[in-house]
């Protein structure tokens, strides 16, 4: 019976988040020096759980699912005892030892942060992120990170770490619209106002009615709703709160 040949995690930073293929910033792929022991994500929705008054229970109504998190240990070592198969140059079929360079991990862990931390010159943000090992396939940014020292040289130069990062997931607008589909006026609504529009032409093509633009400048503190700005953006409250 074959085995499998083993695959690594790997990160691709990109960016924009549109993920597309002249986008990806090659030279800080990041590929793990071992695969996670085990990974975690978390999918969240919201509900609206407001009670009226005289009832004895609600029946809490569904406004959106909030973006995914990903959560993934790497692990950072140049203590001589793991195998590496990363970019270090080596002999066909041979396996190398990471080499201590005198740094311990510090430029490790400076290249993983260049790709998943720092910000992008460009962009002026952190990098997009696409995160594949077997079935997993994540595309979003890094929303925490934290390093753990273990093992140091007697000067004091860490040899061994261990970094804990959370990740959330990003859909690009236009598929997230397509999945998504939401035209309900039962559910909260944000909007960008393009030219033309007036909140009364927007309320109609929310509720299908204008009269609640009354109700939507109001939670929106808008006090001259003739005159919107084209980019304005305005929040279309459920239905049952204007009504």
């Amino acid at each position: 019976m074959s085995e499998s040949k083993l695959q690594k995690l790997v990160i691709r930073c990109y960016k924009d988040g549109k993920f597309l293929k002249s986008d990806e910033i090659k030279e800080l792929k990041y590929t793990v020096l071992l695969n996670p022991e085990k990974y975690s994500q978390t999918f969240k929705t919201e509900y609206v759980k407001d009670q009226a008054s005289g009832n004895s229970a609600t029946d809490p109504k569904f406004t959106r699912s909030l973006p995914s998190d990903l959560d993934l240990e790497f692990l950072f070592d140049r203590t001589g005892v793991i195998a590496h198969f990363g970019n270090d140059k080596q002999a066909k079929g041979e396996e190398l030892f990471y080499k201590d360079q005198g740094n311990g991990i510090i430029d490790d862990i400076a290249n993983f942060k260049k790709a998943v931390f720092d910000y992008n010159g460009d962009k002026h943000k952190p990098n997009y992120l696409v995160i594949t090992w077997g079935a997993l396939l994540f595309k979003g940014i890094l929303t925490d990170l934290t390093f753990e020292y273990k093992l140091f040289k007697p000067d004091g130069t860490p040899i061994r770490a261990v970094a804990k990062a959370k990740f959330i997931s990003h859909l690009e607008a236009e598929k997230r619209a397509a999945s998504e589909n939401n035209q309900s006026p039962d559910l909260t609504h944000y909007r960008s106002v393009k030219d033309g529009e007036t909140l009364a032409l927007m309320t109609h093509k929310i509720y299908g009615d204008s009269k609640y633009y009354l109700e939507v400048a109001k939670v929106n503190n808008i006090s001259n709703f003739r005159k919107l700005e084209v980019g304005q953006e305005l929040f279309f409250p459920p239905l049952n709160k204007t009504s």
